[in-house]
Formats: structure tokens, C-alpha cells, sequence
């Protein structure tokens, strides 16, 4: 190993501890919930809680645990709304019957378009 070498192995570990000291996971800690198209609540991933929200078909009830959300009951046909967990940022549970979606997103904006 020569001396060019040596300073391009430290080069590249200090770019790679540099992307790990900036890097930011794409976890949002935040779910909205959504009642035919419209905002109807924000809900913090940090604190476990239970809530409930009407839906077309009744009340739909939500549960928050470890940072996870999901529907623990709600009132359709085939419940399928309640088989689903979601805790990453893009993820979503689509309850149709009830006309009620859970999307995780983030508070801050991507960006402006005019």
C-alpha cells in the first residue's frame, strides 16, 4: 500500500461517518386521519392511546402502540381495515366502508409548487 492509498481509504471513511452522523430515518411520528377526503384528526406515534372516530358505517376505533397504529374494531363487511399495522412514513390503512384513511406523513412540507 502506498501512500495514496492510505489517504483514499481515510477519505472514504470519513464521507461514510459523515452520512451517518446526517442521516435522518423516514419514521414520521405522526398518522392523519382522514373522513371522505377531509382531515378530521392528528395523531401522535409517540404516546400509546386509544381513539375513536366516526365513520360512514359507526365509530372506528384506533389503537396506538409502540409506535404503531392500527383499527382494532370498526363496523363493514369484511373488517379487512382491521388486519392492518402501519408505522413507516407513505404507509396507509384504507377502511372503504367507512369512508376512513390513516396515512403517516410527515408535519413538514416537501416543498412549495406555484
Amino acid at each position: 500500500m502506498n501512500r495514496n492509498d492510505i489517504i483514499l481509504i481515510v477519505i472514504i471513511c470519513l464521507i461514510i461517518i459523515l452520512l451517518l452522523i446526517t442521516y435522518k430515518p423516514s419514521n414520521s411520528n405522526t398518522a392523519n386521519v382522514y373522513y371522505d377526503n377531509k382531515l378530521i384528526k392528528k395523531i401522535l406515534l409517540d404516546k400509546d392511546d386509544n381513539y375513536i372516530v366516526n365513520g360512514e358505517n359507526g365509530p372506528v376505533y384506533i389503537m396506538v402502540k409502540n409506535k404503531k397504529i392500527k383499527v382494532t374494531n370498526e363496523t363493514s363487511p369484511l373488517h379487512l381495515c382491521q388486519n392492518t399495522e402501519i408505522e413507516k412514513k407513505g404507509e396507509a390503512i384504507i377502511c372503504l366502508p367507512n369512508k376512513i384513511v390513516i396515512k403517516i406523513e410527515d408535519d413538514e412540507l416537501d416543498g412549495i409548487v406555484r
